[in-house]
């Protein structure tokens, strides 16, 4: 069976979102060389609308939207980010969006949902199925139904960040040996991987989860889709992903190095780093690959360092005593 997505559809999301999306900076630091030993490059997606890498693979859905499909609007189900990202480019393309969103989502990705216009519809993410509550809603309206990882035009949107990793890298003389990519339901790294195998086929790229959410590590392991534990927790809310996208994984088996798991206070860690150090606001599910790479569990590379930094939107309070040294 073929991939869901190709090179070439990353390269036309890349023509799709030009307009709209920002290219976010690859960064690089004295201080984050000198901890690591090495010399590690940050792919800041904080910079990027709505505060994540989600908006590229929002924009890139909708944009496909016919003028029937516009009038009626979408439907999506997010912990937060993906429910930005949905609702700024509906707002940009004219389309009406509701988001169904957990109950306990970080309060400032809720409240940015709405302020972008979207109707939220809370669910309790650990007794209810956002699919099932997000699917009736699309059926009852006739809207337009915006999975947050298993789509192509996702997969393929969020891929751009694997074309301007290589581009940018090149521009700063790098030659880039890996990429540390953290992995929710996997829409993101096999966007990215699909994007860079094809230009440069010897990078390792390798998916950086929660410890308790490690299923795709798990499935890279195993061959087949595994599941988390129903009593998981992680304070790392965006990538709470019940088991590996049936879309993404296919790519991901094929094209991973394989895959790490860091703990939320490595986590932690991250973030007061990024604070310190990088000068960066970091939320706990975009430092998960920063976390692995301070934390020394990046396997040897030859040449440079990835690291994707996916968001910055965090609740003020949680994040002030994360980096006040608070659990």
């Amino acid at each position: 069976m073929p991939f869901a997505i190709s090179p070439a559809d990353v390269e036309d999301a890349a023509r799709v979102i030009a307009p709209a999306a920002i290219r976010t900076p690859l960064l690089e630091n004295a201080a984050l060389n000198a901890r690591c030993g090495r010399r590690v490059l940050v792919k800041f997606e904080g910079a990027q609308h709505s505060g994540s890498f989600k908006f590229r693979g929002a924009y890139n859905r909708l944009a496909r939207l016919d003028a029937a499909e516009r009038k009626a609007g979408v439907v999506a189900w997010s912990s937060g980010n993906h429910a930005q990202g949905v609702a700024l480019a509906a707002r940009l393309l004219g389309m009406a969006a509701t988001i169904v969103m957990p109950a306990d989502a970080p309060a400032i990705k809720t409240a940015n949902t709405r302020a972008l216009g979207a109707d939220v519809v809370p669910y309790d993410r650990f007794t209810q199925s956002r699919e099932e509550i997000a699917t009736r809603l699309a059926n009852e309206r006739g809207a337009v139904l915006v999975p947050s990882f298993d789509d192509p035009f996702i997969m393929a949107g969020q891929g751009t960040i694997g074309l301007e990793i290589m581009e940018q890298a090149a521009e700063a003389g790098a030659e880039i040996g890996q990429i540390l990519v953290n992995c929710g339901g996997g829409g993101m790294v096999s966007g990215i991987a699909t994007a860079v195998k094809a230009r440069q086929p010897g990078v390792a790229i390798l998916a950086v989860e929660p410890e308790a959410f490690d299923d795709t590590a798990r499935s890279l392991a195993s061959g087949v889709r595994e599941s988390v534990s129903a009593d998981a927790r992680s304070i790392c809310d965006a990538l709470l992903s019940p088991a590996p996208g049936a879309l993404t994984f296919p790519i991901n088996r094929a094209y991973l190095a394989g895959g790490l798991a860091v703990s939320d206070d490595q986590v932690r860690d991250a973030m007061r780093f990024a604070f310190s150090a990088l000068k960066l606001v970091v939320e706990p599910g975009g430092a998960a690959s920063l976390a692995a790479m301070l934390a020394g569990l990046a396997p040897d590379a030859e040449g440079a360092s990835v690291v994707v930094i996916s968001g910055s939107n965090v609740d003020p309070d949680s994040y002030a005593r994360i980096i006040a040294g608070g659990a």
